[in-house]
């Protein structure tokens, strides 16, 4: 053991003289985070709406207050006047304006006589978001008009009560799991697989062959100094990230010791991984050229920036064998949930055997020979 244990001291020494391969590999998940967190969880505001009124009559007007005060609340939509409907469309053409709203000149008679009125949204539906939104803003203010100005005493539709059983979850929050993650994956990326290769192809490995160390010990020694760096820049990400995002209590005793655990078995889980896809390169661009292709195939099937629910069946096989997947998984429950063991210990599990699994094949696929 003590064998294991002198590659692990070489390898954390070499790592302590790189602090800015330590840094690099914390900003690109904290620059992913804060980018990402912020640029896909805000509400979309200041939608340029057109409305073209052919009608003028009392509901029509009643209709366009209620547009004005949504645009003077909450402001998801700014209102443009137009009088010509042909002048209109060609503006959402064009893309000056996102919706054009047309009140049909018989609306406010069909209104009065209850006789199916109707009114027009025209939407830009090349962009999905601004389009649904557009949608419910101008179908809240429709509905407000369409309510009895004296509500009945005794309601007699159904209705619907929503409780939460947390408190709103920020998309930066949403985030916060997969870039924990990110950065164990890319701390084993720098500070694991490039960094072996890079060893092989300038024969500094040659050393430890002629020793009486076994396979065993050599991939250990080098999974184990991964995982101890990966754990390293894991924990500082939960901490910053955590302060960033606005995690309540995220220094809680319990929860970060939860947390350290799951970083732990994700970490080496990960190194484990790596070492078994590099144990037989020799190319040093290798590694550098798979980090994108690894990149994409292990950090967007698992959930970590959209529910795995909306995925097609192919991408529910990946995700169903991806180590990411079970780790952000592992993350949400602690981070957004602060949940006990019991509902990570699944995650937990499949880590290990991946481990296992991953560490084996590795020391049978590594050769002693040059």
């Amino acid at each position: 053991m003590h064998r294991t244990w002198a590659i692990v001291e070489r390898e954390m020494r070499r790592f302590s003289k790189s602090p800015m391969m330590i840094v690099m590999a914390m900003i690109f998940p904290l620059l992913q985070l804060v980018v990402l967190g912020y640029a896909f969880g805000g509400n979309v505001k200041h939608l340029k709406l057109a409305i073209v009124d052919q009608d003028h009559g009392v509901p029509a007007i009643k209709l366009r207050e209620l547009a004005t005060a949504v645009a003077s609340g909450v402001r998801t939509v700014d209102l443009l006047d137009y009088t010509d409907p042909g002048i209109a469309m060609a503006d959402l053409r064009n893309g000056i304006v996102n919706g054009v709203l047309t009140i049909p000149p018989d609306f406010s008679r069909r209104m009065l006589t209850n006789n199916a009125p109707r009114v027009a949204l025209i939407s830009d539906n090349t962009d999905t978001f601004v389009s649904a939104s557009l949608g419910a803003t101008v179908g809240s203010f429709v509905n407000q008009l369409n309510a009895p100005e004296t509500p009945a005493r005794v309601v007699g539709a159904a209705g619907l009560d929503i409780v939460e059983v947390y408190p709103y979850v920020p998309y930066i929050q949403y985030l916060l799991p997969g870039s924990i993650t990110m950065s164990i994956f890319m701390m084993v990326m720098i500070g694991g697989g490039i960094i072996f290769i890079d060893d092989k192809a300038r024969g500094l490995h040659e050393g430890y062959l002629v020793t009486p160390i076994t396979k065993l010990e050599l991939v250990a020694g080098f999974n184990i100094s991964g995982t101890i760096k990966a754990v390293l820049a894991g924990a500082a990400i939960t901490i910053v990230g955590s302060l960033i995002a606005g995690v309540p209590s995220p220094l809680d005793p319990m929860r970060f010791l939860r947390m350290m655990l799951v970083i732990s078995i994700t970490a080496f889980a990960l190194i484990s991984l790596m070492f078994l896809l590099m144990v037989r390169v020799t190319d040093p661009l290798m590694p550098r050229m798979m980090f994108g292709l690894l990149n994409t195939v292990l950090y967007f099937p698992s959930g970590a920036v959209y529910p795995q629910q909306g995925f097609p069946a192919w991408m529910k096989v990946i995700a169903s064998v991806d180590p990411f997947t079970y780790s952000v998984h592992a993350f949400k429950s602690l981070l957004l949930k602060n949940t006990g063991f019991g509902a990570i210990a699944g995650d937990v599990t499949y880590l290990l055997v991946f481990s296992i699994v991953a560490m084996s094949a590795a020391t049978l696929l590594f050769k002693r020979t040059l």
